[in-house]
C-alpha cells in the first residue's frame, strides 16, 4: 500500500534540523582586500521551530540569512563551512538548484518593502507573479486571499493599487504576503515587522505561528527588537561581530543572559525595560535631572506652546476611475498642543494619519481646514522667506533612511548641505560640525568618504538623524525615527535626543507606532484611530489608565512587555 508521505514532516520524522549551519564563514571581496564579515557562525532550526537572531547593525545577522538563501551580493561568498537544507548541503548549491529551493522550500520576507517592491507593478500582479512561478493558482482570489491572510483589509482594492500608494506599514505587508503566499517550509523573515504597528504586528506574527503549528514552518526570525524576539521565538542566537557568542532558549537566556554583549541587548531593550526616566538613569542622572513640562524655562517674549495645532483635517482626492474621484479623509479635526522642551508622541496603526499630521506641521503638505501656530505665527500666513527661516528652526527625521538620503551624495555631503544652504560657517567649519554630529550619532568619521549604498540601514538612519541636527533646531518631528535601528544604537539615539532635550530645550513631536519606545522617551500621548484624536493625556496616564478600548488594544499588543518578569509573577 502506497502512502503519500508530505515532505513537511521528513525533518521531523528523522529527528534532523531542517536548517543547520556549520562553522560558517563569509567573506566579501573589496577593493581594500577580504573582509570577513561572518565567522564560524552555527545555529540549527527544527521543523516547526521559529529561531530568532539578534544583535545590532553589522553584527551579520541578514549575511548569515541571504547565504542560507544563495542571495548573497556578487562580492560575497560563502569562504568556509557548511549549510544544511533538510540535510542537503546548498552552501555552494548551483544557481538552477536554489531557484528551486526558492519559493516553494524556502522563502523571505526582506527587510524594505520601497527597494524589494517593483513601483510600476501594481501590488496584486506581484503576488500573482510569484504563484505563477511556483506553479500555484493565481486567480484575482487566490491573490486576494494571500493579500488579507497577511493582514491587508478590502484585499481586491489594494491589490490594484501601486507600491507609492501604500503606507509604509502596507507595504510592508505586501512583502510579507509574497513571502507566504507558497507556504515554505522554511520562510527568512528578516525585520518583518519594523515598519508595522503593534496591532498589526501582533496580526502578522500570530498568522506566523498558525503556519508554524499547521504546517510545520520554520521560521529564521532576524530582528532588533528583544522583547518580539522573546515572545515569539523558541530559540534567540545572538551575534556580534560576525559571530555567534550566545545562544539558547528565548526565555532563559533573556532572563539570564551570560555573555557581556547579551546583557548589553537586554538592558537597551525598550521593550523589556520601558520607561521614560531609565533614560535618565542610563545616562547616571537623576529623575530631577529630567526636563519635565513644568521645568521648562520660557522666555517671557515667547509662548509656553510652541505648537498649536488647531482643529485640523485633511482630505485627499483619490481617483478611483477616469474623471471620477472621491474623498478621503487622513485627518479629522485633531487639536493638541506641545510645550517647548517636551515629547509629544503620535501612536497609532498605519493609515491612522500619524504621518501626515507629522507633513502638516513640517508645511510640507496644506492642511484642509483648520491652523498650525508655531510660535505664536500661523504657518499658514508665513511668505517664502520666511518658510526657509522655518526650515531652519524645525527640521524632520523621515522614517524611510532608503529614500530620504541621495544615493548620489557622499554622507559628507549629505549632513553639511543643510549648513551650506543655509550659509552657516565655512567649509573648515562645517566639516568640524560634521565629524561632530557623526561623533554624536555612533558613527566613525570615516563614514563622511562612503555613500548610502555602502552602509546598513540603521547606519543610514544615523547619518539622518546627524542631518537633522546640523541646524540646531529648535523642533524636530520624527517620524519612525529609530524604527530601522537595533537596541543597543536605538538606546543611544533616545539618550541622545534626551540629552539634548535636557540641555538644550529642544521640542518632539514623536511619530511610532512603538510604544515602548514612547513610555520611555515621551511626556505626552496623542492616540489617532482612523484620523480622529481619540485619547490624550500624560504617558503615565494613558499607559496606566487607558480609556479607550482601542488604547487598550494597542498596549496589549507590545511585544515581550511582561517576559521579564520572575516565572511566578509572568
Amino acid at each position: 500500500m502506497n502512502e503519500s508521505i508530505d515532505i513537511r514532516e521528513t525533518g521531523s520524522r528523522t529527528g534532523r534540523p531542517l536548517l543547520e549551519i556549520k562553522d560558517l564563514a563569509i567573506t566579501f571581496a573589496t577593493s581594500n582586500g577580504d573582509v570577513n564579515a561572518v565567522r564560524n557562525a552555527h545555529l540549527t532550526i527544527m521543523p516547526g521551530e521559529t529561531v530568532a537572531i539578534v544583535g545590532e547593525s553589522g553584527s551579520g545577522k541578514s549575511t548569515t540569512a541571504l547565504a542560507a538563501i544563495g542571495l548573497l551580493p556578487g562580492n560575497g561568498r560563502v569562504s568556509a563551512g557548511q549549510i544544511f537544507f533538510d540535510g542537503e548541503d546548498i552552501a555552494h548549491a548551483s544557481e538552477k538548484r536554489m531557484i528551486e529551493l526558492r519559493g516553494n522550500s524556502i522563502g523571505m520576507v526582506p527587510q524594505d518593502p520601497m527597494s524589494n517592491l517593483n513601483p510600476v507593478w501594481r501590488i496584486g500582479y506581484q503576488v500573482k507573479e510569484t504563484l505563477k512561478a511556483n506553479g500555484l493558482p493565481s486567480g484575482p482570489e487566490d491573490v486576494a486571499k494571500v493579500l488579507t491572510e497577511a493582514g491587508l483589509p478590502d484585499a481586491a482594492r489594494r491589490a490594484k493599487q501601486y507600491p507609492h500608494e501604500f503606507s509604509g506599514g502596507m507595504r510592508q505587508r505586501a512583502l510579507i504576503a509574497i513571502g507566504l503566499s507558497c507556504q515554505p517550509r522554511l520562510l527568512i523573515a528578516d525585520e518583518p515587522t519594523s515598519a508595522l504597528d503593534v496591532t498589526v504586528q501582533r496580526q502578522i506574527l500570530d498568522h506566523l505561528d498558525k503556519m508554524t503549528s499547521e504546517l510545520g514552518t520554520a521560521v529564521l526570525l532576524i530582528t532588533h527588537d528583544l522583547g518580539l524576539a522573546a515572545e515569539r521565538a523558541d530559540k534567540v542566537v545572538v551575534m556580534y561581530r560576525g559571530q555567534v557568542v550566545e545562544a539558547g532558549p528565548s526565555l532563559e537566556l533573556l532572563r539570564n543572559p551570560q555573555h557581556p554583549y547579551t546583557k548589553r541587548l537586554v538592558n537597551s531593550a525598550p521593550s523589556l525595560a520601558s520607561r521614560r526616566i531609565q533614560v535618565a538613569k542610563d545616562r547616571g542622572l537623576e529623575s530631577s535631572d529630567l526636563l519635565t513640562s513644568d521645568d521648562v524655562v520660557v522666555e517671557k517674549s515667547k509662548p509656553a506652546e510652541v505648537l498649536q495645532i488647531e482643529n485640523l483635517s485633511k482630505v485627499f482626492k483619490l481617483r478611483s476611475g477616469f474623471a471620477r474621484s472621491t474623498d478621503f479623509t487622513a485627518v479629522d479635526d485633531v487639536s493638541f498642543s506641545i510645550k517647548r522642551g517636551t515629547t509629544t508622541a503620535i501612536v497609532g496603526e498605519s493609515g491612522s494619519g500619524k504621518s501626515t499630521v507629522a507633513q502638516m506641521v513640517l508645511n510640507l503638505l496644506k492642511p484642509t481646514s483648520g491652523r498650525i501656530v508655531f510660535d505664536g505665527v500661523d504657518t499658514s500666513t508665513l511668505n517664502t522667506k520666511d518658510i526657509f527661516k522655518f526650515r531652519r528652526r524645525v527640521q524632520p527625521i523621515f522614517q524611510d533612511p532608503y529614500g530620504s538620503l541621495d544615493p548620489m551624495y557622499s554622507i559628507f555631503r549629505t549632513i553639511e548641505e543643510p549648513l551650506r544652504v543655509h550659509k552657516i560657517g565655512d567649509a573648515a567649519s562645517r566639516e568640524k560640525k560634521v565629524r561632530e554630529l557623526l561623533d554624536q550619532v555612533s558613527l566613525p568619521q570615516s563614514t563622511m568618504k562612503r555613500y548610502p549604498n555602502e552602509l546598513s540601514g540603521g547606519q543610514r538612519q544615523r547619518v539622518a538623524i546627524a542631518r537633522a541636527l546640523a541646524l540646531d533646531p529648535e523642533v524636530i518631528i520624527c517620524d519612525e525615527a529609530v524604527s530601522a535601528l537595533d537596541v543597543l544604537v536605538q538606546a543611544q539615539v533616545l539618550n541622545l535626543l534626551a540629552e539634548l532635550q535636557s540641555r538644550l530645550g529642544l521640542t518632539y513631536l514623536f511619530i511610532t507606532h512603538d510604544l515602548a519606545v514612547v513610555r520611555q522617551i515621551a511626556d505626552h500621548v496623542c492616540v489617532m484611530e482612523k484620523g480622529k484624536l481619540v485619547e490624550t493625556g500624560t504617558t503615565d496616564d494613558v499607559f496606566d489608565s487607558p480609556q479607550r478600548d482601542y488604547t487598550k488594544a494597542l498596549l496589549n499588543a507590545i511585544p515581550g512587555a511582561t517576559l521579564m518578569l520572575p516565572p511566578e509573577v509572568a
